[in-house]
């Protein structure tokens, strides 16, 4: 698959939304990357499939303007090392891309593991 392929997933995962979550995805951009930096594996690990980068709305207060976007980057070959066969990467995808937007509205990865969406 191709970085283009990735984001025509991630819109019609962020399209599939309840538009009350679509509606409070503020300042956010969503990128591909082939794979993490050097510095992103050293603070993460090698295996990243996606990361989330920025401001979460949940701790953004009242002096929180013009700070430049929060990014989630998805990192293609990453997530295709992680699935069977091509067939998988969409839902990998999506799942990827719905963790780190967790992550926007300030849901930590502990509170993901205790619910079972980790």
């Amino acid at each position: 698959m191709t970085n283009k392929d990735i984001e025509d997933i991630a819109e019609k995962t962020i399209a599939a939304l309840p538009e009350y979550f679509r509606g409070k995805m503020d300042n956010v951009v969503i990128l591909v990357q082939d794979k993490p930096t050097p510095s992103q594996i050293r603070r993460m690990g090698k295996t990243l499939l996606g990361l989330y980068e920025g401001i979460p709305l949940a701790e953004r207060g009242t002096g929180y303007a013009g700070a430049m976007p929060d990014k989630i980057i998805l990192f293609r070959l990453n997530i295709e090392s992680e699935c069977n066969d091509e067939s998988e990467v969409p839902d990998m995808v999506a799942h990827t891309l719905l963790h780190e937007l967790a992550h926007h509205f300030g849901i930590s990865d502990e509170e993901l593991l205790r619910s079972g969406n980790y």
